[in-house]
């Protein structure tokens, strides 16, 4: 997490504490980003709707072989019962995988089984009965597109407060932006509604503009002209590629203009692969003085 000092120090702290996100398919990746990653780096496993329970087990085994600290997804709408949750969760708990997961409400529109939300999940009691101790939750700093900004800051209240009121510790992994100004708006937000748990931002790893792009209306981020500007994206070459140097710099910046925020950190969501943003944050660090081992 970050500890403010000057603009490179800052980006070179938060490039340190970086998480990073895969699928369950991209154990090769994984396997190939191996020295890359330093030891302990939290990695996200995420739940799709096309992977298998064995898929997602075999990539959380394959975190922990390599000394990193799996952080496995549950999709509370992908859910098809509490068996199934209680199932993974056990799976999971039998590879030393359970001590932390992230609890999303997931693409389908109406639920799969008996839970709808994230918040159902949590408060289902099965996630500390496995051995979790850490539950992470969604922020969204520039909106949802089909979810009203009252209600996301209700339901993220509602999360932090029920992981507390069972005894675990909450943590926050934004939707990823491209607007620094946005990310600090929300987390200074987030402080005044109560939410002081950990915050990661969400950082698109370097990958193509188009690509980025599409993710963005895929999520719901905005993606105007002033902001990919700001991002350090070309539209005028689409098919280019783009790294968020500019956004960490910029965010480390507001980061020190403002040490009251709390504990924050960076998340890469690995939209041009995993070993390219691996490589990226082992080569940035350096660039930054940080230590890329």
């Amino acid at each position: 997490m970050a500890t403010i000092g000057t603009t490179n120090e800052s980006a070179a702290r938060l490039l340190a504490g970086c998480s990073l996100e895969m699928t369950g398919k991209d154990v090769p990746a994984l396997v190939e980003a191996e020295g890359l990653i330093p030891a302990g780096t939290r990695v996200n496993v995420t739940f799709l709707g096309n992977e298998d329970l064995e898929t997602r087990v075999a990539a959380v085994r394959a975190v922990l072989e390599r000394s990193l600290l799996p952080v496995p997804h549950l999709s509370a709408r992908r859910l098809r019962s509490a068996a199934e949750l209680d199932e993974y969760l056990g799976r999971l708990a039998e590879v030393g995988g359970a001590e932390r997961v992230f609890v999303v409400g997931g693409d389908p529109a109406a639920a799969e089984g008996p839970f709808d939300s994230a918040l159902d999940v949590v408060r289902s009691g099965a996630l500390g009965a496995h051995g979790v101790r850490e539950v992470g939750v969604t922020g969204y700093p520039e909106g949802h597109p089909d979810i009203a900004e009252d209600v996301l800051w209700a339901a993220l209240r509602d999360k932090v407060s029920e992981i507390g009121a069972q005894g675990l510790q909450a943590s926050v992994i934004t939707q990823f932006a491209f607007d620094a100004d946005a990310v600090v708006s929300w987390i200074r937000r987030a402080r005044t509604e109560g939410v002081n748990a950990p915050v990661r931002v969400g950082v698109p790893g370097p990958a193509g503009v188009k690509r980025l792009l599409g993710f963005a209306r895929r999520f719901g981020v905005r993606s105007n002209a002033t902001i990919v500007r700001k991002y350090g994206f070309s539209l005028t070459n689409l098919m280019g590629s783009a790294g968020p140097d500019a956004f960490v710099d910029d965010l480390a910046a507001r980061l020190e203009a403002e040490p009251g925020l709390g504990e924050v950190g960076l998340h890469l969501y690995t939209f041009g692969g995993v070993a390219t943003s691996a490589r990226w944050v082992a080569e940035r660090r350096g660039a930054t003085g940080g230590d890329a081992r």
